[in-house]
């Protein structure tokens, strides 16, 4: 899961349908609230060390903690990866997002509903917002804490959505590589720290990855939450919203490949062109193997409109 929510296109919850957790992780997600996790920090008393135990497995803990390390370890190191990539091969790096998000939208659309007014409209706003907003955030969004908060809160909505990739509403929000620098840098100076290096470049990396993280937190109680109901209330809608998100998306990475070409005084020739396409037929073809594996649309077929 932490491997898929790292690059776009491909979500984490996708991953969680093929290995048989999905409808766990979402009890675990949804079950936590501010009560347990009240109870929870009130087992640094040791006479509420039962009540707090009882919260902790309430919440499924052992399943997320075990899990939540293995995305960490796994998001850590994919993005080092992907941050190499960005400087050395942008312009494939892109198209390889873009082949992710493109078909993780016509996988999406095979089975998509629009009968009634509602999902119509649905539809368009989303790739209106996705495509007006990719193109904004793409050409350079501002880095400040405010919207890294928002961004952790909404990116994290996406483990409960097979298909929709947390990776991918960073890039709309065009926050996707400032947080993977930002996350490489901080995992970096912790390493440093461990070898026997000064806090101060701790401290100095830190913030940004704090305040992401506690927009995730916020995200947990509120975005997910709302998700949930919206699926739940307005199933069709709400889906035809966020596949229409996933097509309106695919502007961001080409918009920012041409980016990269300018700043380093190229230009789209047949070449370039060529190379994009083939990266992009990768990604594509990742995200149909995956698709073929997990069956996605199950999870979306039940008939609900408004």
């Amino acid at each position: 899961m932490g491997a898929a929510d790292a690059v776009p296109g491909v979500s984490g919850g996708t991953i969680a349908l093929i290995t048989g957790i999905y409808e766990r992780l979402v009890a675990a997600i949804t079950a936590i609230d501010a009560d347990r996790i009240r109870r929870l920090l009130s087992g640094l008393n040791p006479r509420n060390l039962p009540d707090a135990r009882a919260a902790f497995l309430e919440m499924d803990g052992p399943f997320l903690l075990v899990l939540g390390v293995g995305i960490m370890t796994a998001v850590i190191t994919v993005l080092r990866t992907v941050v190499f990539l960005l400087d050395t091969v942008p312009v494939a790096t892109f198209a390889f997002f873009f082949g992710l998000i493109g078909a993780s939208a016509i996988v999406l659309f095979a089975d998509l509903s629009l009968v009634t007014r509602g999902q119509k409209a649905a539809a368009v706003t989303g790739f209106l917002v996705a495509f007006l907003l990719s193109g904004e955030t793409a050409a350079g969004a501002d880095s400040g804490g405010l919207l890294v908060f928002v961004a952790g809160a909404i990116a994290v909505s996406a483990m409960v959505l097979p298909g929709v990739s947390g990776s991918l509403l960073l890039i709309l929000l065009g926050q996707y590589e400032y947080m993977s620098r930002a996350l490489e840098g901080f995992v970096d100076a912790l390493f440093g720290l461990g070898m026997g290096g000064s806090t101060a470049a701790v401290l100095e990396t830190a913030p940004p990855v704090i305040i992401f993280l506690s927009g995730a937190v916020v995200g947990l109680f509120t975005v997910a939450h709302g998700v949930r109901y919206a699926l739940a209330r307005y199933r069709n809608a709400t889906f035809a919203f966020l596949v229409a998100l996933v097509a309106g998306a695919l502007r961001a990475p080409v918009v920012q490949a041409d980016l990269a070409l300018s700043e380093a005084g190229r230009s789209w020739t047949p070449s370039v062109l060529a190379t994009f396409l083939a990266a992009a037929a990768v990604g594509a073809a990742i995200v149909l193997v995956l698709d073929h594996y997990a069956g996605v649309m199950d999870y979306y077929s039940e008939e609900q409109s408004i």
